[in-house]
């Protein structure tokens, strides 16, 4: 950071969310401009929840396994690209979803993607990388249990949805997860509302054509996916299901999930497009 020309005042090594948690608190009481976080998408997201709604400007380093958040803004993986960014770069706004509270970037989901996560062991994900995700969602597939919930829209803009046999439900806030996969075509991390999208379970060879979709985004338009948006939602199942927020199980269903609009100010490549919205704090860093 200090070749690129982006001054430091200091530099913490935390271990725990515990030990983030009190960082940033710290920092933000102390009054500084700039926080630079390096890690993975579950811990730039804990990072984006405890500076939402502050003057403090979010650095993100992708140290992670897929970076989806990085992706998003266009966030070089390159880490001396990454550290020129943050050096030359301008502040955008971005929204930040909450699901009972708990902050995510990218997308909470319920169902098969936890299962993922369960899967997904730090040595396989240090042996093979980004494949990891694969050979995680065939061990979870293999395993999985079909559910039923109820999706009710709190502003009334849709009616109540009770969905049988299903495989994952999914809320998405930012555009990429999953390693690359995209929540829609016209999904963006500051449009202020939350992308939603329930796949039915099916026979395998359905799942094979979804799978080859989530790149792009076009899955949606699969006749096994209901997709539709809206800014709040409320997630209910028969059972307490565990909820993934960006890699990490961190609540249960029944969940809550509301859009938080303009919560983090975050500094990103100029050449970056992909915050359409830009809300009070897009300028050049560092004049901001």
């Amino acid at each position: 950071m200090r070749k690129a020309g982006v001054p430091i005042s200091s530099v913490h090594h935390v271990l725990s969310g515990a030990d983030l948690a009190e960082t940033l608190d710290r920092v933000v009481a102390d009054g500084h401009d700039l926080v630079v976080v390096g890690g993975g998408d579950g811990t730039v997201s804990y990072a984006a929840g405890r500076v939402a709604s502050t003057n403090v400007v979010l650095g993100v380093l992708p140290l992670g396994t897929a970076n989806d958040f990085a992706r998003t803004l266009e966030i070089p993986n390159n880490l001396a690209e990454a550290c020129a960014a943050v050096a030359d770069g301008k502040v955008v706004d971005i929204d930040l979803g909450r699901a009972n509270g708990e902050p995510f970037l990218n997308v909470a989901s319920v169902g098969l993607s936890v299962a993922v996560t369960e899967a997904l062991s730090p040595r396989l994900k240090r042996h093979i990388g980004p494949l990891a995700y694969g050979v995680a969602t065939l061990t979870a597939y293999a395993r999985h249990k079909a559910f039923r919930a109820r999706l009710e829209f709190p502003d009334r803009d849709h009616e109540p949805m009770e969905l049988d046999n299903l495989l994952q439900v999914a809320v998405g806030n930012g555009r990429h997860y999953g390693g690359g996969n995209t929540v829609s075509p016209t999904a963006g991390i500051d449009d202020h509302t939350l992308d939603i999208y329930a796949i039915l379970a099916a026979p395998l060879r359905e799942h094979v054509k979804i799978a080859r979709l989530l790149k792009d985004g076009s899955f949606i338009e699969h006749d096994r996916v209901y997709h539709l948006t809206s800014r709040r939602l409320r997630l209910v199942t028969e059972q307490p299901l565990p909820v993934n927020l960006d890699g990490e199980i961190a609540t249960t269903t029944p969940t809550d999930f509301t859009v938080q609009r303009n919560a983090v100010h975050v500094v990103v490549p100029q050449s970056s497009t992909s915050a359409l919205f830009d809300g009070p704090g897009a300028a050049n860093w560092p004049s901001s």
